[in-house]
């Protein structure tokens, strides 16, 4: 690290890049230095997605300077990548609040600044959303850049390439920047990389090759087609272009994403020879650049925690097993006895813990990338022939392979897994990793068993049940984070009765019907609630589909009043609930008091998971206020 002084002199002055692009060229380096070295800083004293951005902080101060944001639009797909973004565009001395309550989101927003032209958090949106502005402006008829930054992963998503070949058909100037940091260039191929993409973006090549084009139809039909491929095979073994030039696209690269000399002229001819048709530019950029702790490390620091700034080093703290390890450590004790269990992960083998149950079963474990719609028809393929697929899916995004879990799944009765991690309020990602959906989404599809765990040892027997559900396709939920600290001992779990619910402590006054990880605040409630006179009997109820029916009814003969409660939205558990009691018992709902406790009809930002669900009212002092309401007292 070098002195702060020394290192502020320019970003001091740098306060959006109309600041940024009165410096001199030969001041961006230095720039650059001075943006890596602050988000190193800040990001160790809040944690967040680091790597990505040290990796295209040379692109981003090339961006701002060539182009003339935010007339301009630059769109960061994910958003991972967009801190030194953020820097640069008057959120500097907001960086010690990110990822926290009513600070910086760890995302690009809308509401959060102008220069953030869309809010991104999930992969592969960019270039669908930025044809859609470029579009827009033009029907306006405004005249503006609009330029995608899509990562190499994200380019393993389907909607990807559904707009790359929109946008090549409808032959606007949309410009797209493939960041690839899945690959290096040795310096001799850069150097000449470098120099044949300034070539080939130049104005005057472009009018070369439309000439050569003139010329060739001049000459026998054999002699021009033999010279066309000609020309294609060899910018195909030069650039590796064929493909985005097949879908329309005009390819300059790949060129050196850290090298300045190198990005602004290319990205200068590309804003002022773009007029004719949209352009792909091939960067090559390497996760994690400039910190030696995050170039050696196996995620290049990917997601960190608060971190030692001179030695890398996480802060860690001793903790209870995590709901994703407990899924990890029960699927791969069933595999080792069960050949016919295999799993699939949409791009996730770390976050979803199938890691582990890859090193084992690598003949068994499929990544199949950002592609979750692929991974549910995958896996119902899988079920086709018998095996015993497992989808670790965060709840967040299996919403983007819906029409999958319906058609490919649900309609055919394949009986697929689906284990939902990051159910509920998951903290610092906020509202666009909350799986705040996924019990209503489910539970409402015929066929669909459907579980929530409410602490590590009911999440290993859904998981010992599940592997034994042959004839339907089911789903367990849990939540991000450690669990209660129970200690599982895996040859002692039993599985589950489907559809059966369990009394956790019987009382005279009230039911707590409770379907998932709020339990443990139900259990502080109804310990407040015993203070006051008030009886209360807890169900874990487990299955939201198919319901514990008999039970339900039972505890409505001598309940005053039941209550429902689950981390999902409307629509879900208690839905079900009400439904049933609606349909089946009316005279029992007429005489029963009935609340449903679910999360609140909105989207709720970034904060610790306690705030938020203390913001949703969903802790125990919120639990207790609603019941003692709904008793009239």
């Amino acid at each position: 690290m070098t002195n702060k002084k020394d290192i502020r002199m320019l970003l001091d002055k740098i306060r959006n890049p109309n600041d940024l692009r009165k410096l001199k060229k030969n001041q961006l380096s230095k720039v650059c230095d001075e943006v890596r070295n602050f988000m190193i800083e800040e990001v160790s004293k809040t944690g967040g997605h680091l790597g990505a951005g040290l990796g295209v902080v040379e692109l981003t101060v090339a961006l701002h300077y060539i182009f003339k944001t935010p007339k301009d639009r630059i769109i960061w797909d994910v958003g991972h990548q967009s801190y030194p973004h953020k820097i640069l565009t008057e959120r500097r001395y907001k960086m010690n609040t990110l990822r926290q309550g009513k600070g910086l989101s760890g995302f690009t927003k809308r509401a959060e600044s102008i220069y953030d032209p869309f809010g991104a958090a999930h992969a592969s949106t960019s270039i669908s959303a930025g044809l859609g502005m470029l579009v827009g402006s033009r029907l306006k008829k405004q005249k503006n850049n609009v330029i995608a930054v899509i990562g190499d992963g994200a380019m393993t998503a389907g909607m990807a390439y559904e707009a790359l070949n929109n946008a090549g058909a409808m032959k606007f100037p949309l410009i797209v920047i493939l960041n690839d940091n899945d690959m290096s260039i040795a310096p001799p191929v850069g150097a000449m990389s470098a120099y044949l993409s300034k070539l080939i973006s130049s104005g005057q090549y472009r009018g070369l090759r439309n000439v050569a084009g003139q010329l060739a139809k001049k000459f026998p039909k054999s002699i021009a087609i033999t010279a066309k491929k000609a020309e294609e095979f060899a910018r195909g073994m030069i650039t590796g272009g064929t493909l985005f030039e097949e879908l329309g696209f005009y390819y300059i690269g790949p060129i050196d994403g850290h090298n300045l000399k190198h990005l602004l002229p290319i990205l200068k001819n590309a804003r002022d020879h773009s007029k004719k048709g949209p352009v792909l530019i091939h960067v090559v950029t390497k996760k994690g650049k400039g910190y030696s702790p995050a170039e050696k490390s196996s995620d290049k620091f990917h997601g960190v925690g608060k971190f030692n700034v001179i030695t890398g080093e996480q802060n860690k703290s001793k903790s209870n097993k995590t709901y994703t390890s407990v899924f990890s450590d029960t699927l791969i004790h069933l595999a080792k006895k069960d050949k016919k269990i295999c799993a699939i992960t949409a791009a996730m083998p770390s976050g979803t813990g199938l890691e582990s149950f890859m090193k084992k079963f690598p003949s068994r474990t499929f990544d199949v990338g950002i592609a979750e719609q692929h991974a549910v028809t995958f896996a119902a393929g899988l079920a086709c022939e018998g095996l015993k697929p497992f989808a670790a899916i965060y709840s967040t995004f299996l919403q983007r392979a819906y029409d999958q879990v319906i058609h490919d799944v649900a309609i055919q009765n394949l009986p697929v897994r689906f284990a939902i991690d990051r159910a509920g309020l998951v903290g610092a990602d906020g509202p666009t990793h909350a799986g705040s959906f996924d019990i209503a989404y489910l539970s409402n599809l015929p066929n669909f068993i459907t579980m929530a765990a409410s602490d590590e040892k009911e999440l290993a027997r859904m998981i010992f049940t599940c592997s034994d559900i042959n004839d339907s396709p089911s789903a367990f939920r849990y939540p991000r984070g450690q669990g209660a600290g129970i200690n599982l001992n895996l040859n002692e779990i039993k599985k589950l009765k489907i559809g059966k619910a369990k009394i956790v402590k019987e009382g005279n006054d009230i039911v707590f019907l409770s379907y998932g990880a709020r339990l443990s605040e139900v259990k502080k409630a109804s310990t407040i609630l015993e203070e006051k006179k008030i009886s209360s009997t807890i169900v874990d109820a487990r299955f939201c589909k198919p319901l514990d029916k008999n039970l339900i009814l039972k505890l409505c003969n001598y309940h005053k009043a039941i209550i429902t409660i689950e981390e999902g939205s409307i629509g879900g558990f208690g839905s079900h609930v009400l439904n049933f009691l609606v349909n089946n018992k009316l005279n029992i709902y007429k005489k029963l008091l009935i609340e449903t406790i679910e999360l609140p009809d909105i989207f709720i930002d970034q904060d610790s998971p306690e705030k938020m669900y203390s913001y949703a009212k969903m802790n125990r002092l919120h639990i207790v206020d609603r019941v003692l309401k709904r008793l009239g007292l």
